[in-house]
């Protein structure tokens, strides 16, 4: 059992430094996210599951229990916070790499920008009829 532990702590290990090279090579932020949050989740939750494993086969359940809510936890916030933050740098106007083959989030991204816009128009209004 410990075999097996250690092997998967392995394989999680590779795919974090595979993450970590993808942060530092990789040319933009959504290429960037895209390397930290696949292989450094993936990674992550093996390293986790490798703990549970270990911790299972001995006398520790408790901290094998542990190990799985934390990797259930990193599979649904990860990617989460990963598309808010790559939408946040799209709206907020952060381009592309030159190299993109395709923008399929531009018409879509115009629309929420007109939209935002339109609301903060009402809200200025809003605010000088307060203090008129």
């Amino acid at each position: 059992m410990p075999e097996i532990a250690y092997w998967l702590i392995g394989i999680g290990l590779v795919f974090d430094l595979f993450g970590c090279i993808g942060l530092v090579r990789l040319p933009d932020v959504y290429n960037r996210a895209q390397a930290a949050t696949k292989c450094v989740t993936l990674g992550t939750c093996m390293i986790l599951i490798g703990v549970a494993v270990a911790a299972f086969g001995g006398a520790g359940w408790p901290m094998g229990i542990k190990a799985i809510l934390c990797a259930g936890f990193i599979l649904l916030t990860s990617p989460v916070a990963a598309h808010a933050i790559c939408r946040g740098a799209y709206l907020s106007g952060v381009r592309l790499w030159e190299g993109s083959v395709e923008d399929a989030f531009a018409d879509h991204a115009n629309e929420i920008r007109k939209e935002q816009a339109q609301a903060q128009q009402e809200r200025a209004k809003g605010e000088k009829a307060e203090t008129a």
